[in-house]
């Protein structure tokens, strides 16, 4: 059994997703909610509170690999730079803690999960919810993080039927 952690990186709300992955290849759903970071004092206690919250989860759940979407633009420069440091936030909390980390593109995210890197939000939110089994409306930051982790768990499926690195199975270079 192998444990993903998913990272929806934002920098008022952080989506994290949790499953676990079988030997045959089987997802299931462990955990998943946004990590919340408005009201913080400034944006650097926003910062503090993704990483102390990413500690949190590593500690009670103890995740043995990590997808993490890769940030591809922003509406300003201002956003743009306060997603990176969002992302590079929860990138240090996890590798801190010596756990590998995967990087995904939204494309290719939602090729993965929907067969299309054109994909909506929607059509993502609803494979996630039938992969895993989940009732209801998923949050959406907590549901792309979910995709990021189910995209993992693909990615390295393929990689290990290939024989090669999981940086290996998904590269176009």
């Amino acid at each position: 059994m192998t444990r993903i952690l998913g990272i929806d990186p934002g920098s008022q709300r952080t989506g994290v997703g949790i499953i676990d992955i079988d030997a045959s290849g089987r997802a299931s759903h462990v955990y998943h909610a946004p990590l919340l970071l408005l009201g913080a004092d400034d944006f650097a206690q926003r910062l503090k509170r993704l990483a102390l919250g990413l500690h949190a989860l590593v500690e009670e759940y103890r995740p043995q690999e990590v997808a993490i979407e890769r940030v591809f633009m922003a509406k300003n420069a201002d956003s743009a730079l306060k997603l990176g440091q969002a992302r590079g936030a929860a990138i240090c909390a996890v590798v801190m803690r010596d756990l590998p980390v995967s990087e995904y593109a939204a494309t290719e995210i939602k090729l993965a999960l929907v067969g299309r890197g054109g994909a909506q939000k929607e059509q993502v939110q609803h494979m996630v919810g039938l992969m895993l089994n989940l009732k209801g409306k998923l949050q959406a930051d907590a549901a792309d993080a979910l995709a990021v982790a189910i995209t993992h768990a693909h990615v390295r499926a393929t990689a290990n039927r290939l024989g090669v690195d999981v940086r290996q199975a998904w590269s176009r270079k």
